[in-house]
């Protein structure tokens, strides 16, 4: 195995065991996103001698003083709404071509400060407000989306091309990419890691969290990314939970399966994965508890209701300065905006606090939620709808963020993790979410399944030849 190939924890551990250093490691990476950077797409940015002096930076540490901590000399790399000093943050978008961010982003500081290598930036969906990241392909079938708008950050660790990623999820878009592309995507409890010096979408429903090859490596960048952070009005200011939540079973733990919404108009394919993998977590202990989503039936309505006004308002000024910059499909939804009243955006925050409130009430019968993340895998390149067996018909959009937009609305911590595949060997991905700081119950969770299958945490195999 090449140390590109290797989870967050294996070449923490390697690190620690002076087996590897971080300079090898480092390079092994680059010269990895170097190979399957020309078919992916991954990067809008590669900071290879910026990235290869903090690796040698790293080492003198390490062999000094010993690691700071499992992110000490480990490379990773920031999606483009997130400021890293000195570096450009473009969002993907020419409105912002030119912008070198002054300092860093609270979560940059923090990984920073941990001891991680920056590789460079990730390419979004223009100012994220997408879900299929045009410039990147899937890391598994470079002929499919790669899911958005994380959608660089996703594929770089999918392929080798990023131990690790940090992207940003509004609705979905870092469980959406991460679903399609085979690896763990955490949006963490609102609040609980600070967007301070983060391209906004909409400052109520915007969360930072990691993609990473497996649900324990996803615990280790939490704990290192998560703290109250001052610039940030929304970050908490309690302490961060623990990583995981107590015990080594699930023996007790209830799991939810919704009756409605989530298995509504899903692939079968990906429904008989997930509800195997649900069947997998009572074998583990679990109880299994039929639970009713509340008002699921406004779920869209109240998501678009809340995060396009706020995005037109954050674009106001350049999207009336500067239109033609913006690409078509972004342009349309900012200008939608303009058209949203001030009495629909308040139903819809009215309507967000009914729904947190019943959400709230029914985590009181259940630990934990299980859902698919999206319904369905990676669609081909250029495909705008899908045609459900009920006869209707769906944007592709809609579709991937139907199920992943209830956790933005409500704050509630989700993780996906991969469960299976469809017949095509495209990823599928199971949702655990939880009641809001039930971060470690989540991790708990997916780190239990995890363990008891086989193969977690491997590139995607269409990628792996590429290095030759």
């Amino acid at each position: 195995m090449q140390p590109f190939e290797l989870s967050l924890t294996e070449a923490s551990r390697a690190v620690r065991a002076r087996e590897l250093s971080p300079v090898e490691l480092t390079e092994s990476v680059l010269a990895r996103i170097a190979a399957v950077e020309g078919q992916l797409g991954a990067y809008v940015t590669i900071a290879a001698d910026a990235a290869l002096a903090a690796a040698a930076r790293a080492e003198r540490e390490i062999s000094e003083g010993g690691p700071r901590g499992p992110l000490h000399g480990i490379p990773m790399a920031l999606k483009d709404l997130i400021d890293a000093a000195g570096m450009p943050t473009s969002a993907s978008s020419r409105v912002r071509a030119g912008h070198v961010a002054e300092r860093d982003s609270g979560v940059a500081e923090r990984l920073g400060a941990a001891g991680a290598v920056l590789l460079g930036k990730t390419h979004t969906h223009e100012f994220a407000y997408g879900l299929i990241t045009p410039q990147t392909n899937n890391a598994w079938d470079p002929g499919r989306v790669a899911g958005g708008s994380s959608g660089g950050s996703a594929v770089a660790v999918a392929a080798g091309g990023a131990t690790f990623a940090m992207g940003t999820d509004t609705g979905g878009s870092i469980r959406v990419p991460a679903a399609l592309n085979g690896v763990v995507g955490l949006k963490p409890t609102y609040g609980l890691v600070s967007r301070a010096g983060v391209t906004s979408l909409s400052w109520s429903l915007d969360h930072v969290g990691p993609l990473t090859h497996t649900v324990q490596d996803a615990a280790l960048v939490l704990a290192a990314a998560a703290g109250h952070d001052p610039r940030d009005p929304a970050s908490v200011s309690g302490p961060v939970p623990d990583r995981f939540r107590g015990g080594d079973g699930l023996r007790g733990l209830r799991v939810g399966i919704p009756r409605n919404h989530y298995f509504d108009r899903v692939a079968p394919e990906v429904e008989d994965s997930v509800r195997g993998a649900i069947e997998r977590l009572a074998e583990l202990g679990a109880e299994l508890v039929d639970v009713e989503i509340p008002m699921a039936r406004y779920l869209q309505a109240v998501q678009w209701g809340l995060m396009v006004p706020e995005a037109t308002a954050y674009h106001e000024r350049s999207l009336r300065a500067t239109p033609d910059l913006y690409a078509a499909d972004v342009r349309i939804l900012l200008e939608a905006g303009e058209l949203t009243s001030a009495g629909d955006y308040l139903r819809a925050q009215r309507a967000r606090t009914l729904m947190r409130d019943a959400w709230t009430r029914m985590f009181d019968g259940i630990d934990v939620l299980a859902a698919p993340t999206v319904p369905m895998t990676a669609v081909e390149a250029g495909q705008e709808a899908v045609e459900w067996a009920d006869g209707t018909t769906e944007a592709v959009s809609d579709s991937y963020v139907r199920l992943c937009a209830p956790a933005n609305i409500t704050g509630v911590p989700a993780l996906t993790l991969p469960v299976g595949h469809d017949r095509a060997g495209l990823p599928i991905g199971m949702q655990l979410m939880a009641r809001p700081f039930g971060d470690a119950t989540v991790l708990h969770v997916g780190r239990i399944y995890e363990e008891s299958v086989a193969g977690t945490g491997r590139l995607a195999p269409l990628a792996v030849p590429l290095a030759g």
